[in-house]
């Protein structure tokens, strides 16, 4: 079996054991106030978990994750070092009851790799920024104590909130969130759509091609294209302004109507034939095998000598760009149909999806839609039927339900993201794809699923500490916690920061025990919870390094 599909394998049954890992997260609030038993409570978090896949579709976390280690520092060794380490931690805290970050077990184990991969290749120790992202990881780090303060503070606000007497002060204020909500999703989707459409245009790699010393002798070209970037890109921003009300379609057709995509479309030409021709493959293979490196030299020449027919695409058309490439006896008879369909590009429709990307509509409705349930069951249980203590409590136990399953798809689409990412940093070390935009369709259902079946599979021993020992939940605390920590993981996953579940979650409860009574927080759990987030990065960097020791001796 080839190293990669081993990689892929682990990488999944990590995701597997996330899910059991994490499920405490998903359903301690709701087994602990006796919403569900825990059988029905992990059957709903893993149904919500993999409803994630549908909602979730710029992958911002998995483009984080992939990045975290700078390009020519990852290889298959590296990823295959970093995920035993961090099944490894995972599986001892696990045992051991303590809810740690998967998260940052992942982050950890890969850096940790990699930089052992780094200093085993210099020969010696170099700058750690030059071989991992400084700014990804300092995120992320900043994350473990901002992603619990900033689930802490908003379930505080939500428990101050439904705990208050008057209905109409509380729908006020509930509709008053809802408002922001929109405002706030709104901005984050602008933000990320320019920013995939900054991408399209291709303004990151031609400021990486400026940087990069190897390829000086372009500078001048690549000066000029990263000019033509921007230009274009700041003349679709015009357009794409009104992508809320027009769709993407309809902003896509006017932007090709407006704006010369040519350079683009043949870029992405140019990747289409890389992939075909398996350049990128078959220079990993050439490094590690002599006799293959007349192969990898055809497929460069190959690309090379069909470059001038990918620039007279617009005049050509690209049907009969198809033929001429096919009609230059580079292409196998035997894959001519194959050859044919691949090359082609329809930009606009790519440049639609890439629009479509950044859309986070559905989680705006949905937390607004949330929001507006709780205010009508306010309204119902207090204004239009007698209030009682007990229609109270059965209101809460009924919302409960909607709000651990947004926390759900919240923990669904922030941590199957981040095996996405590995996946995809594997896939682009073996030369499989390009880049983490070209990830295969299959990577992303994969994780989904793994994580659901992970989380079916439970997480008891965890249970107890989140839903009991950290401090009592009652129905109402409980849908304050969830509702807060779903909000938190939707938040940070717009921003494309891999937050962990487990701290965010953790901050909710204590946020919604600390509104009571400062004395109702066990602040002794809290503290032993915080030493292993903090322990959490270095030892699995720690074993990711002893681990690549060891790999390393058996793969070259």
């Amino acid at each position: 079996m080839e190293f990669i599909f081993i990689i892929i394998i682990l990488a999944l049954v990590f995701d597997y054991i996330n899910g059991f890992h994490d499920a405490a997260n998903s359903i301690a609030t709701i087994v602990s106030t006796k919403v569900l038993t825990p059988f029905q409570a992990v059957l709903w978090a893993a149904f919500f978990n993999l409803v994630a896949f549908f909602i979730f579709q710029d992958h911002a976390v998995a483009n984080t994750i992939g990045k975290t280690v700078n390009k020519e520092f990852i290889t298959l060794p590296v990823i295959f070092a970093g995920l035993i380490a961090a099944i490894i931690w995972n599986l001892l805290t696990w045992w051991y009851g303590i809810p740690s970050s998967s998260s940052h077990t992942l982050i950890g184990g890969f850096a940790g790799a990699a930089i052992t991969h780094a200093f085993i290749q210099n020969h010696g120790f170099m700058p750690v920024k030059d071989i991992i992202d400084s700014g990804k990881v300092l995120k992320t780090i900043a994350f473990i104590f901002l992603a619990p303060l900033i689930g802490m503070v908003i379930s505080m606000f939500y428990t101050l909130v439904m705990m208050n007497r008057n209905t109409w002060i509380k729908t006020a204020i509930l509709l008053t969130t809802c408002v922001a909500i929109w405002f706030t999703f709104i901005h984050f989707q602008e933000v990320k759509i320019d920013e995939n459409i900054e991408k399209f245009f291709r303004v990151d790699k031609y400021t990486k091609d400026i940087a990069d010393p190897k390829k000086a002798e372009d500078k001048a070209k690549n000066e000029e294209k990263l000019a033509k970037a921007k230009a274009n890109a700041e003349k679709s921003f015009q357009y794409i302004k009104y992508y809320e009300s027009k769709g993407s379609k309809v902003v896509s057709d006017e932007i090709a109507e407006n704006i010369d995509l040519n350079m683009v479309t043949a870029s992405r030409i140019e990747d289409k034939l890389k992939l075909f021709f398996e350049v990128e493959r078959l220079k990993i293979v050439a490094e590690k095998d002599t006799t293959k490196k007349q192969a990898y030299n055809f497929a460069k020449i190959a690309i090379d000598s069909l470059k001038p027919l990918t620039k007279k695409h617009s005049d050509l058309g690209q049907d009969k760009m198809a033929e001429a490439m096919v009609a230059t006896g580079l292409v196998q008879p035997n894959k001519m149909e194959e050859f044919t369909k691949m090359v082609k590009v329809d930009i606009k429709k790519d440049l639609a999806k890439e629009m479509d990307k950044g859309n986070n509509r559905i989680i705006r409705y949905g937390l607004i839609v949330m929001l507006l349930l709780i205010i009508l069951s306010f309204i119902y249980t207090e204004q239009i039927k007698e209030p009682s203590a007990q229609r109270t409590a059965n209101n809460f136990k009924k919302l409960q339900l909607l709000s651990s399953a947004a926390f759900s798809i919240g923990h669904g689409g922030n941590d199957a993201q981040k095996v996405m990412g590995i996946i995809a940093a594997a896939l682009i070390a073996n030369g499989n794809i390009v880049d983490i935009k070209a990830m295969p369709d299959w990577v992303p259902l994969s994780c989904y699923l793994a994580i659901s079946l992970g989380t079916l599979s439970g997480g008891w021993k965890i249970v107890k500490t989140m839903g009991t020992k950290i401090t009592k939940v009652t129905p109402l605390e409980g849908v304050c916690a969830e509702t807060a920590g779903a909000t938190t993981l939707f938040l940070t996953e717009q921003m494309g920061i891999p937050v962990s579940t487990t701290h965010t979650i953790t901050g909710s409860i204590i946020g919604v025990g600390a509104t009571k009574r400062l004395s109702a927080v066990r602040w002794g759990v809290t503290v032993n919870l915080l030493w292993a987030w903090i322990l959490t990065i270095p030892v699995s960097a720690l074993l990711a390094a002893i681990t690549y020791f060891i790999v390393n001796i058996f793969v070259k």
